[in-house]
């Protein structure tokens, strides 16, 4: 009985990567961005099961790029050095001060942290931040805000040498300013406008939610920048989810062939949405 029930274990997973196969040749060569947050940076082993399949995706010819955000650690370090922070319409104010915990946090503990689980699977992974070879210039989201910055342009020259070499890049969401100030940069922001730049085929957001809901509560798995217009102006989409379907509205506008928003807390959540029919998320296209 143990036999036959091995047996059919590993029958399943034939079947598996059999299936898997055609999708494996669709991403050949593909341009994948990634927003990483949430559960898998809070979770040793879900970040070590993230950085396998990341590297998986490199090896079957994926060029894969992460986009970090690191909230929670910056919190963190603020009270750890009791500085103080201001709010403006429930946005932390990023003075000086704040500004240098933000880069030490983000280009540093997380970025590094990141890095070092990937190539402990065996990648190649590089950590930059925008402010590296020019990746990315901001302006100012908003004056009240302080260093808060908004991407206007975006350099991946370094991204496409770094592809040639087979590794990976891993971003911190931090840009430089045309007067020599560095911002911080929303996440998901980053993430779009690099996707822009590249042109990517997928711009990938791991969340904590199963991806966007309909009016009846059950998650929409494939809906149109129409659709998203339409559930937002209803109050459907609210809250935290509408910035990052505008985030994928800005990206499929500029080109982007699709924007997925996906469960970063399920298992594989990456390899399930790029190798399986069913997918793991919410795709949205701009038809």
């Amino acid at each position: 009985m143990k036999t036959r029930e091995m047996h059919d274990d590993w029958a399943s997973t034939a079947r598996t990567l059999s299936e898997a196969l055609p999708n494996m040749q669709r991403y050949d060569g593909a341009t994948v961005v990634v927003k990483l947050g949430g559960h898998a940076m809070g979770s040793a082993d879900a970040m070590n099961e993230f950085a396998r399949d990341i590297v998986l995706l490199r090896q079957v010819g994926v060029n894969p790029v992460i986009v970090h955000g690191g909230g929670p650690m910056i919190n963190e370090m603020l009270q750890r050095l009791d500085i103080k922070s201001e709010f403006v319409n429930g946005k932390r104010v990023t003075d000086a001060e704040t500004m240098d915990v933000v880069e030490m946090v983000l280009s540093g503990r997380v970025n590094k942290s990141i890095v070092h689980a990937i190539n402990q699977q065996g990648g190649k992974a590089v950590g930059l931040s925008g402010k590296d070879a020019g990746l990315i210039y901001c302006t100012p989201a908003d004056p009240e805000l302080g260093l808060v910055g908004v991407p206007s342009q975006v350099d991946p020259s370094i991204l496409h040498t770094l592809f040639r070499d087979h590794a990976i890049p891993v971003i911190a969401p931090l840009g430089a300013g045309h007067d020599g100030e560095t911002f911080n940069i929303n996440g998901d922001d980053a993430a779009g406008a690099i996707a822009r730049a590249l042109q990517a085929d997928r711009l990938l957001l791991l969340t904590d939610v199963e991806g966007v809901k309909g009016a009846d509560g059950r998650i929409l798995t494939n809906i149109s920048s129409h659709d998203i217009k339409d559930l937002t102006e209803s109050g459907v989409i609210a809250g935290g989810m509408i910035p990052k379907t505008q985030t994928a509205l800005d990206a499929l506008a500029s080109g982007v062939k699709a924007v997925v928003i996906i469960d970063g807390r399920a298992s594989n959540a990456v390899l399930l949405e790029l190798f399986t029919d069913q997918g793991a998320g919410t795709m949205i296209r701009a038809k």
